[in-house]
């Protein structure tokens, strides 16, 4: 049960985070370079959810993975 909590955390968390990278790409018509974005984007907290959740969701399909 708590590698499917931690799955659907993990889950959560990089939709939360993909979302607010992909939104924050409209950044770049606006004049921003790439180094720009990604300058800004690593000052963002909500930005670190992304490889946090796949992080989160790479340990729970592991634990799921050897528990069969």
């Amino acid at each position: 049960m708590g590698s499917f909590f931690l799955f659907l955390v993990g889950f959560g968390m990089t939709v939360t985070g993909s979302v607010t990278v992909i939104a924050y790409f409209n950044f770049l018509p606006a004049g921003l370079t790439w180094v720009d974005y990604f300058v800004f984007i690593a000052g963002r907290l909500e930005c670190y959810f992304l490889p946090l959740g796949v992080f989160l969701l790479l340990i729970s399909l592991r634990h799921f993975n050897v528990e069969k």
